[in-house]
């Protein structure tokens, strides 16, 4: 009964773990103080094969600024905000793997022999990467953060995924100084 548990706990851990995802990319001017920061404004969106994607993430970022209290405010603005879109295909992770085996359980321990064969696929989704850039008002980037989100139509849950994108990369900002230990 104990190897049963320990082996759910296990398998519960792993699936989490996987689920987790890897967060944003960042990067910044250590030598910027970024408290003093308070109105931004939006360059234009870059020229894209992809314009609706685009707005959206546009509007989201302004979203995101203002809910962490930074004011839209074109004339006068501590820091520009601008980001850049691709597009590509990527190969589709979901395989079929397929397994064969025989095993024995005893008592007080279990022999196990098997093999399996991994199939991929051959179908590709769409990947979207978002750049996300602020510049000081002398357009020097200050701060960077990147990310990226699959998907394999438009509509309600593409929009959707892009949203989370641009919430995820600008959770890291503006960046926190590391303390010293």
């Amino acid at each position: 009964m104990k190897c049963r548990q320990l082996f759910a706990i296990l398998l519960s851990a792993t699936l989490l773990s996987a689920c987790a995802g890897k967060p944003p990319r960042t990067d910044y001017a250590v030598d910027f103080d970024f408290s003093k920061l308070e109105n931004f404004t939006m360059l234009p969106a870059p020229a894209t094969d992809d314009p609706i994607s685009a707005e959206r993430i546009s509007n989201q970022i302004s979203r995101d600024l203002q809910n962490k209290g930074f004011k839209d405010y074109p004339r006068a603005p501590d820091f520009l905000v601008g980001f850049n879109l691709s597009t590509g295909d990527k190969p589709d992770e979901s395989n079929v793997s397929i397994g064969l085996g025989t095993g024995s359980w005893g008592r007080s321990g279990g022999i196990s022999v098997g093999t399996a064969v991994d199939l991929p696929t051959s179908k590709n989704v769409k990947e979207q990467e978002v750049d996300i850039r602020i510049y000081d008002p002398s357009r020097r980037l200050i701060w960077r953060g990147t990310d990226s989100y699959d998907f394999k139509d438009g509509g309600e849950k593409k929009a959707t995924a892009a949203q989370k994108t641009v919430d995820k990369i600008l959770a890291q900002f503006p960046p926190q100084p590391e303390k010293a230990k």
